[in-house]
């Protein structure tokens, strides 16, 4: 999970801190050397920890700390407002052309991700209101054109190739005019790249920048290689002024290194992260989540969004109105299960959820093999089981368990959590006081 590691570390930090009832400068300076050890751990570029610990240090012995009634919960303010600055401050926006369409060149080594990245944009774009289309520009990794074909087909927008025997230059050219024809408003240019950085690479990304003027260079880099995604960073920096990063698998950087590195070493915003293999794994990139999440305290307004596009509004309100009622069904659970599993991974949605900020520590059990099990249960039952569980008696159970290929016992666990799930519905709103150690969450197994 993303930051995993450096939010348990953080977390025992600030846990020692709540824990005094005031703060001495040296309890300050034990923390700050905590922290400092903390990020350098987690791969954070030694010149943007040395600021950061100076930062939070020159504040936190000020008097508002001090005078402060909850003095840990105010150092604690002040690291959180750090991480937010450190990370850009607020979320930076891709500039779109006045008249279309706008380009997009994405630039970046090769197995940074940034063909899938590519179809990812291009998705989260179109769910924007933007009408995107891919072009392959890179005309020497083997397959190169082929994946991003197939990809344009997955996502739903279309792509423009001319294979591997015109230059990248003629391929974007032309591509304007033919996302002109089909009305298409941006134009995102897959480019090529390779193992490691070299002259030839870096001059060919320098000649398309100067023949299509694109008013995005968006950087690909993997988040997981950590203090080298901020090399490469500042590298293509130097030679190409990018205007932003697209950190890909963020979901599986426990470090967060690259996250809490990039913009200050380059002073050029992280703009979009990768969270996961799936087209949908994409999010634009928020320096206040991000830092919310980093310091354990969730991050529910990523999870809204999430929600939004998953679930219908009058599916919603129905859902409600029959909880409401008590009416809330076996059917009900499955339909709003599978919409829940296409939102993501469940650790990653409930790392969202403040007080949920480490399952490990929390004892939560989250085995998203067991909700295939759930589904197959209910998927054995008749429509008149779905509806009125409490007809489900000994000889229905046996049926069930041998139709999903699971065990009576199973069936007994399920009908047992399905009756919690509704009540943990109507007491989700006291959620925010956070999970008790050891407690395991109706219907997660």
């Amino acid at each position: 999970m993303a930051f995993s590691s450096l939010q348990d570390k953080l977390q025992a930090i600030f846990k020692r801190l709540r824990q005094k009832g005031k703060i001495t400068e040296a309890d300050v300076n034990e923390a700050m050397r905590e922290i400092r050890i903390t990020l350098l751990e987690a791969d954070v570029n030694f010149r943007v920890v040395k600021d950061f610990v100076n930062r939070v240090r020159e504040k936190a012995v000020g008097q508002e700390v001090t005078a402060s009634l909850t003095p840990g919960q105010a150092v604690i303010k002040i690291v959180y407002d750090e991480l937010v600055s450190l990370m850009g401050g607020t979320r930076a926006q891709i500039r779109f052309a006045a008249t279309p369409p706008t380009v997009v060149m994405l630039v970046g080594l090769q197995g940074s991700g940034k063909t899938t990245t590519a179809a990812k944009l291009a998705i989260y774009l179109r769910g924007q209101g933007r009408r995107p289309a891919l072009v392959a520009c890179d005309i020497y990794r083997p397959a190169a054109i082929q994946q991003l074909e197939v990809l344009g087909k997955q996502a739903g927008v279309p792509v423009y190739s001319k294979g591997d025997k015109e230059s990248p230059i003629v391929i974007a050219r032309e591509s304007l005019d033919w996302a002109t024809s089909l009305t298409r408003d941006t134009v995102i240019l897959d480019t090529a790249g390779r193992l490691h950085i070299d002259d030839e690479m870096m001059q060919e990304l320098e000649n398309l920048k100067e023949a299509l003027r694109p008013q995005e260079i968006l950087l690909v880099v993997d988040a997981m290689t950590g203090q080298e995604a901020v090399t490469v960073a500042e590298t293509f920096n130097n030679r190409l002024a990018i205007d932003g990063v697209i950190l890909t698998k963020l979901d599986g950087d426990e470090r967060g290194g690259a996250a809490l590195s990039v913009r200050a070493v380059t002073g050029k915003p992280v703009k979009f992260a990768g969270t996961g293999e799936k087209l949908d794994g994409f999010e634009p990139f928020h320096p206040d989540r991000m830092a919310s999440r980093i310091l354990g305290m969730g991050d529910m307004l990523s999870l809204i969004e999430k929600a939004e596009t998953v679930f219908d509004a009058s599916q919603a309100k129905e859902l409600e109105r029959k909880m409401r009622a008590a009416e809330f069904t076996l059917q009900d659970f499955m339909d709003q299960l599978k919409q829940v599993k296409n939102m993501g991974p469940l650790d990653q949605l409930l790392s969202m959820v403040p007080g949920f900020g480490s399952l490990k520590k929390t004892g939560i059990e989250v085995d998203e093999k067991e909700l295939s099990k759930i589904e197959a249960m209910i998927n054995s039952m008749t429509p008149e089981e779905r509806r009125n569980a409490s007809i489900i008696g000994g000889s229905r159970r046996r049926r069930i368990a041998a139709g999903s290929g699971t065990t009576v016992q199973d069936v007994n666990r399920l009908l047992k959590q399905f009756e919690q799930a509704k009540k943990m519905f109507r007491a989700f709103a006291s959620m925010e006081k956070g999970p008790r150690k050891g407690m395991k969450i109706p219907f997660l197994p």
